[in-house]
Order: structure tokens, then sequence, then C-alpha cells
């Protein structure tokens, strides 16, 4: 794959499928269902940028089965079954064939029940594993990608073994945090708090106040957007950063800028992908996304990369098949293999093993201090 295009075609090129104005008549819809609304509306921006740079990329390398692609985006940041409709109008109002999406877990479940194995359905954001269904392909980390390294590394690292645990409150925190007590146990740690919020709530002093009477030593964090901005700011507030260290399964640069360097002391985040990984490709994708969308202020991101990362798997897959049927990708997808920022993929069991990184946001911007490489899921599809 080609990371270094041009900034005036790319810009060009951005415009062009946002107004749907694209000189090439597309061929091949694809539906792109992102949050551009709600708590993880802060995601949208970055996601949407890095989508359009993976259709120009898409259709420089001849498209899918040599037919050009154009990106039709949908809102999915509202309740699933709003999500639901807003895809439906995508696939049977606009004819979408195909779809990418980079929203929670709540909204991937109904849209699971929507498409029907009808449709293939790439979905990308990290989440809590173990979904498997007939056309879904997963490129999103996984619990035991972003902790099972981790935890032990900070027990050693940082001397810590008290473990709090908060998150909103549906499936994505409630199953993470269920591995996640293994991987602490396993490090030698104890959990001496846990704790789900509704998306409704934006002030966390009950929460901060049970964390200091709890003795923790680190909190694991499984809060969405601008939830996780409020309960970092405060958690600085309340000089709580003196007593714990916090761990992120879902702080990206966007939200550690809305957090800030005053209060990201000791705030560490594991994603496998950062802006400032240093090898080749994420350094050239990270140069094109700044030539590009460099003055939009959305920065770039895992959870935005993750919709670029979505549609490369859905065009290298439906290459292989030589086709978008279900039928005939479901049977090509063990063993297809990418390019991307990340590096070199490869399927496996619906899901992709990964470096995955651990950054310090400390000063607020994410310095890497630990990889651990090719980090399969335990959470991956058995068939």
């Amino acid at each position: 794959m080609m990371f270094k295009m041009k900034a005036k075609l790319l810009a060009g090129a951005a415009v062009a499928l946002v107004l749907g104005t694209a000189s090439a008549v597309a061929d091949i819809k694809v539906g792109v269902l992102l949050p551009e609304s709600g708590p993880a509306g802060l995601f949208g921006p970055s996601t949407r940028n890095s989508a359009l740079l993976a259709a120009e990329a898409i259709n420089a390398g001849g498209g899918i089965n040599g037919e050009q692609i154009e990106l039709v985006f949908a809102d999915v940041g509202v309740p699933p079954a709003e999500a639901a409709q807003a895809a439906l109008r995508l696939w049977k109002g606009q004819g979408a064939q195909a779809f990418v999406g980079m929203h929670d877990s709540a909204v991937r479940e109904a849209l699971i029940g929507r498409f029907n194995g009808q449709v293939p359905y790439v979905y990308t954001p990290v989440y809590e594993g173990n979904s498997c269904a007939p056309g879904l392909y997963v490129t999103g980390e996984t619990p035991s990608q972003q902790l099972a390294p981790v935890i032990p590394y900070l027990a050693g690292k940082e001397g810590v073994s008290k473990w709090y645990l908060i998150g909103h409150d549906y499936n994505w925190p409630r199953d993470t945090n269920a591995l996640a007590k293994g991987y602490i146990a396993e490090a030698g740690g104890e959990v001496v708090g846990e704790e789900y919020v509704p998306f409704t709530v934006s002030e966390f002093d009950s929460s901060l106040q049970r964390i200091r009477e709890s003795g923790a030593d680190a909190v694991l964090i499984t809060l969405v957007g601008g939830g996780s901005v409020g309960f970092n700011v405060s958690f600085a507030g309340f000089g709580l950063d003196d007593q714990a260290i916090r761990l992120g399964t879902l702080i990206e640069e966007n939200t550690l800028a809305g957090i800030g360097a005053e209060n990201a002391d000791r705030l560490y985040s594991s994603s496998g992908y950062f802006a400032s990984i240093k090898t080749e490709a994420a350094a050239s994708f990270a140069a094109d996304y700044a030539a590009a969308f460099g003055g939009d202020g959305a920065a770039l991101n895992g959870l935005g990369q993750s919709a670029y990362e979505g549609l490369m798997l859905l065009a290298a897959l439906a290459n292989k098949a030589g086709s978008l049927d279900v039928a005939a990708m479901d049977a090509a997808a063990e063993g297809t293999s990418w390019t991307s920022p990340r590096g070199a993929n490869v399927l496996t069991g619906r899901h992709m093993a990964q470096t995955i990184y651990l950054a310090d946001g400390s000063g607020g911007a994410f310095e890497v201090v630990a990889a651990f490489d090719s980090v399969a899921s335990s959470e991956a599809c058995t068939n």
C-alpha cells in the first residue's frame, strides 16, 4: 500500500467524497457508521477523516475488484434502535453494499441483528471480544490484547497492586473488567472497588471519594469520550494522581487533549495505535493525515485510524473473495492479509493480532513507554 499521497490530491478527494461529487462515478457504496453525536461524538471527525483517506487509497489501488468505491456516512452515536434505522437507510435507501462501523458495542449488537449476515460488516474500535456472526470481521483491540501484557508490566514498573475499576454501564466495560480481574490476580494484585455509571453522569465526586477510601494505587478506566474527560479532570482535582496511576483502554489523543496536560500525570493508555508511533508506515500515514486535515482540529488517534484499518480490511477481503458476497468473504476470511499504519496484518478468527503500545500521557502528549509485539486476541472466533 502506498502511504505517501500528495496533500492536494488527498484534500480534493476528501471534499469530493464528502459532497458526493467525485469525478469518477463510484460503482460501490460503502456505509461508514460513526458517532457524530452522544458521548463518543468526540471521535467522529477523526473517524470520518481516516475513512476518507482509506477510500482514496483503495481507489488509487484499483478499488474493490476493479470498481471504485464511494463512502456514505451515518451518525450512530444514538441509541441502538435509532442507529440500526440509520444503517438501514444507507443499506436499503442508498444502496450501500458493505459497512464499516466505529461505534459502541450496544450499537454493534443491534446492527448484527439488523444485517443478519446479508451484508459484510467490519467493526473497528476497541471492544470486549467474542462477537462472532456471519459477515462480521473485527480489527479492534480486545481485553486480552490491551490488558494481559500491560497489567503485569505496570505492576512491575509502578509497583501497583490495588486496582479500582470504573466504567460506563454497558457491555464493553463490564465484559472488559470481568477479564481484567483475572489479569490483575495473575499479576499478584487485587480489585478493591468496582463501579459502573450511566452515560448521563457528569459529576464524579462520590466515585472519587470511594477511590480515595479504597486505598487503590491503580485505576482502570473504561469510560467513554466526554465522561472520561470529566472523570480524569476531577481525578486530578481531587489530588488522586498522587495516590494512584490511571490506565485507560479508550483514552486517545482527543480525550487526552480534553483532559489537559495539568490533569494527566501518571495517566497511561493501552492501544494498538497512537499518532506518535515511530514506524515508517505510521509516520507516513500521520503525515498524510496532517497534510489533508491538519487544520480541522480533529487529532489523529487510534479510534479514528481504526476506520482506515477497517476499510483496508474490507477491500482486502472482497478482493480475495472476488466479491462482496458474505458467504464468499466468510470462506476467504481466514488468513487474509493487508498492510496499514498498524503494520502487516493477518485475519485470524475474524480478529487481528497486533502490536500493543503502552503510552504515558503525562505532560499532555502520549509517549510510548512499552510495546508488545504481535499480541493475539484470546477473544477471537473459533470458526
